[in-house]
């Protein structure tokens, strides 16, 4: 979707459905604004369900105070214009309140960006602004101080959070991003000790990868179907939370050194199969630029002729193992231990390594008994024979790890002991 040729009103709509159906507002909670070339701001208006909004609710309230629409602008207005007045860089707010958030907000706490390699990139600098009441100039005046000074997030006291941007998209972003960040913490600290990234292992994940382009001759029915089924699981994916807008890499085999890949910097929720990008040996398609872990996708399809997909995700649940020391035990149900087998956690960094002599490979951990591999602060590579079974996988490590970190709130979990998992590897032939 070309956000750039979307009216603001529609614009609005489209960003405003995403904040409530994933969660992070409610019926009468959160507003969103656009800052217009002419000065004018579009704003979601009083009093109306966030729920169902259509374009035709959306008020536009001139640079002189003037509105234009069928209802009141935002008891909020106040604060978005005092952003707009503080930052003239900014065109464009969002204001929600995810629970995970607002659980910061009521604690007096902000969510460390660093516990992820691009949160912090993606975030900005986030602040944290005192209570004031709701709809007031004050609120404004406490908050606009906060962007003043140069962030891009920032967190109200006993309130909620508001992020800014070049674009709506843009603040989206940052919103779902620390959101997420907020999520995988909650979660962590269930199980132990939240670790996080140095400046160091940070700057790993900035690498840039240079593939010579190639023009493909003509795309088969194969490389076809393979497309449509990595954008069916891409925007499932999505909607389950295994991935976000600007985070998560699917790839499938298409024959021996061609495979499909998803790019990079486009919103995973929108991917279609056009934008896939075509590897051929070191070469991609022309004009299309790769998710940045090309080559481990390269190198692992490489070593193992039996694997046809490779799933990098990001789902808080098993990342939350990720981010602790605590051990993920996938000796819980049957399905678990039959899907998953044992997963190992790999130190931070190994896979932005790939070709450093000095480290080990991310592919000297995966086998046909090691399908699963979770990188530490990072994320968690699934493989499989097929994008289903990879998929699959994907899933059942995450509900597994969920189960495991709800049962903190009424005990330890008792593993499957020995004789049934020998049981288990002789009746499924692991």
């Amino acid at each position: 979707m070309e956000f750039k040729f979307l009216h603001p009103r529609d614009e609005i709509i489209e960003i405003i459905n995403r904040i409530y159906m994933n969660g992070m507002t409610t019926t009468s909670g959160g507003n969103l604004s656009i800052l217009d070339d002419d000065g004018s701001i579009w704003i979601t208006p009083k009093g109306v369900d966030k729920g169902s909004l259509i374009p035709k609710d959306i008020v536009r309230v001139f640079s002189n105070g003037i509105s234009d629409g069928i209802h009141e602008p935002s008891s909020e207005f106040p604060f978005h214009l005092a952003i707009y007045k503080a930052r003239p860089d900014i065109k464009a707010i969002v204001h929600a309140h995810p629970p995970a958030l607002v659980s910061f907000a009521i604690t007096r706490k902000i969510p460390d960006t660093r516990i992820v390699p691009k949160a912090r990139e993606i975030c900005g600098k986030v602040g944290y602004a005192k209570y004031a009441l709701p709809g007031s100039d004050k609120l404004g005046e406490v908050i606009s101080d906060i962007f003043k000074q140069n962030h891009d997030s920032v967190l109200m006291e006993n309130h909620g959070i508001v992020t800014v941007g070049n674009s709506l998209m843009h603040a989206f972003q940052r919103l779902e991003t620390l959101d997420f960040c907020a999520r995988l913490t909650l979660k962590a600290n269930i199980l132990g000790k939240v670790k996080v990234l140095s400046n160091e292992e940070l700057d790993l994940s900035r690498k840039d990868i240079a593939l010579d382009e190639f023009n493909p001759d003509n795309h088969t029915s194969k490389e076809k179907e393979i497309r449509k089924n990595i954008i069916s699981l891409i925007h499932r994916s999505y909607s389950q939370n295994l991935v976000t807008s600007t985070e998560g890499t699917f790839s499938a085999r298409v024959e021996d050194d061609i495979f499909l890949i998803t790019p990079w910097g486009i919103d995973r929720k929108y991917l279609s199969e056009e934008d896939l990008v075509l590897i051929k040996g070191n070469k991609r398609e022309a004009g299309k630029q790769p998710s940045k872990s090309v080559n481990l996708h390269k190198k692992i399809y490489n070593k193992n002729p039996y694997i046809n997909a490779i799933l990098i995700a990001h789902p808080p649940n098993i990342l939350a193992f990720g981010v602790t020391d605590a051990k993920f035990d996938s000796r819980t149900i049957p399905e678990s231990y039959i899907v998953l087998r044992d997963i190992p956690k790999l130190p931070y960094g190994l896979e932005y390594r790939t070709g450093e002599l000095e480290y080990p490979e991310i592919t000297d951990f995966i086998s046909e008994s090691t399908p699963i591999v979770l990188c530490e602060n990072n994320c968690i590579i699934v493989t499989g024979n097929s994008l289903l079974q990879s998929y699959d996988r994907l899933e059942v490590a995450e509900f597994s790890a969920k189960s495991v970190i709800a049962s903190k709130a009424i005990g330890e979990i008792v593993p499957i002991g020995k004789f049934e998992i020998d049981e288990l590897e002789k009746a499924f032939d692991l």
